[in-house]
């Protein structure tokens, strides 16, 4: 691989592999799951002659690392470089589990009441941001592409700015974004809005963030000439809570045009669905239906983190249970819960609640052959996760805020046999997509309680008509077309970023 400058740059905090020990030696292995922001991401290296990858390591002496900073990678997605920071485990706490989840992800999620202010070490954010925008700089051609991922990142493009003027700066967000009244509780709300301001695109999931993008913006600086489009609705008649019926597609700072991006990331239809195909998968079935043994399969599949309404789901089980004695012995909810960020106390305290929730659950309603609930802290390998998708009556995913949520598009790839019901939050970006899911709001107890009746009641002939509907845009919008969405929105920057067409990555 040559060591010439990269035409395309990915900032991002997480390495694109992960890195495990085998017989005493560090092996780089493809992430399990072929969904998800980093595979995504990674899809763009087999379109450009050359690429790389920017992102974080925990060293124990930044001075000296104990690893090589540049790394080149040859995997299934192409040869592109990636260069590691070395961060201290103090700067890694300070930027990352204090600054970006303590004060920025409950901003960003509408949880006013989590938002903690004090702890947080502002220098340190700075500091691990120009980092990143000289790591990027260092790769990067003058003309390159620069693209930065998400918001522990907000900084970079002001930096990048600096270093390379001629680059095309892109910046995607894959959490939601809030209107003015909760996000400028953020001391920081100039600086960060000022950053995203350099940008040539900046990014979002569904044209509600972007339209609060744009509110804020005008909040806080001098924005002109904004332009919008109809969103089309393609003929739904449903409007899901996070509908808007214009987007906004650019706006004017200080003379410069900024493009405002809305589109929701894919998943790779095919790769699932070939998965749903192969005759493990059938065997998994088939031992998957033995030990339900008669019994109606409720999943549900999410992070360890209290925007995901894992505790409101429990409850809405706990009641159904109580409500509906039919249903004892007869239907279990395997609920899957895996923690994101290892040693943060907010979180062990939410996976203390689901697991107090859960085992009360099963203490009360529990028989000799029957355990309500399955509750289950580990990931599950991509593979036999197909297999729990095809099996499940009902796939429950009723976050309280979440950005897009990939989840309810794979379990829609993954039913080729079209069957199987999916209840949906409207607060999830995803059910602007999915209006055929049955839509519930997680903070209602009587919704929840109502879309679960109706899911496990719904007759055979409106399921497979949902299903049809849901199949059907998963597979008009993959991997492949927000490729191109992308690649479209930066061929209107001054000068043509040279991605070929992604549109068979999926």
């Amino acid at each position: 691989m040559s060591a010439r400058k990269s035409d395309l740059v990915i900032v991002y905090h997480r390495q694109p592999y992960e890195e495990v020990i085998e017989d005493g030696v560090l092996v780089r292995r493809e992430n399990k799951s072929p969904n998800g922001i980093v595979p995504t991401l990674k899809s763009f290296f087999g379109h450009v002659d050359q690429g790389s990858w920017i992102a974080w390591k925990e060293a124990s002496d930044p001075e000296r690392p104990e690893f090589d900073r540049v790394v080149e990678i040859s995997d299934a997605y192409g040869d592109y470089r990636v260069s590691r920071l070395p961060l201290t485990a103090e700067q890694v706490r300070s930027f990352y589990h204090v600054t970006s989840k303590e004060a920025l992800w409950p901003v960003l999620h509408a949880f006013r009441e989590r938002y903690n202010y004090d702890p947080v070490d502002w220098p340190t954010f700075r500091e691990v941001n120009f980092a990143f925008a000289q790591a990027a700089a260092r790769e990067a051609s003058d003309d390159a592409t620069i693209w930065v991922h998400d918001y522990n990142l907000w900084l970079v493009p002001e930096y990048l700015r600096q270093m390379k003027p001629n680059a095309k700066i892109g910046f995607f967000h894959h959490t939601p974004f809030p209107g003015p009244d909760v996000f400028n509780i953020l001391p920081w709300r100039y600086e960060i809005v000022g950053s995203l301001l350099k940008c040539d695109v900046v990014g979002f999931h569904i044209p509600r963030f972007a339209q609060n993008f744009v509110a804020v913006s005008e909040s806080l600086f001098d924005v002109s000439d904004v332009e919008r489009k109809f969103v089309d609705m393609k003929g739904s008649r449903i409007r899901p809570a996070l509908s808007e019926l214009k987007a906004p597609t650019s706006l004017v700072h200080e003379g410069r045009k900024v493009g405002i991006l809305a589109t929701p990331v894919g998943i790779d239809v095919n790769y699932v669905e070939d998965c749903a195909a192969t005759a493990e998968t059938t065997a998994l079935e088939k031992r998957i239906e033995e030990e339900l043994d008669g019994k109606r399969l409720v999943l549900s599949v999410s992070r360890t983190d209290y925007t995901k309404g894992g505790a409101e789901l429990l409850y809405a089980y706990e009641r159904l249970l109580e409500r509906r004695t039919e249903l004892h012995g007869k239907v279990r909810l395997m609920f899957v819960s895996v923690a994101a960020n290892n040693g943060m106390a907010v979180y062990e305290q939410v996976q203390q609640e689901l697991e107090g929730i859960a085992g009360r659950i099963n203490a009360q309603f529990a028989r000799f052959d029957w355990q309500p609930v399955h509750l289950l802290s580990t990931p599950i390998p991509f593979k036999e996760l197909v297999a729990f998708y095809r099996q499940a009556d009902v796939c429950w995913i009723t976050p309280l805020a979440d950005g897009l949520n990939l989840v309810a598009k794979e379990f829609a790839a993954a039913r080729t046999d079209g069957d199987g019901v999916l209840v949906l939050s409207e607060f999830a970006g995803v059910a602007v997509e999915l209006p055929q899911a049955v839509l519930c709001n997680p903070f209602s107890a009587r919704s929840m309680d109502h879309t679960i009746d109706q899911a496990l009641d719904m007759p055979e002939e409106e399921r497979r008509l949902r299903m049809s509907a849901m199949r059907g845009v998963t597979r008009d919008h993959t991997i492949g077309d927000w490729a191109e969405d992308l690649r479209l929105a930066f061929s209107n920057v001054d000068g043509q970023v040279e991605f070929s067409d992604t549109r068979d990555v999926a």
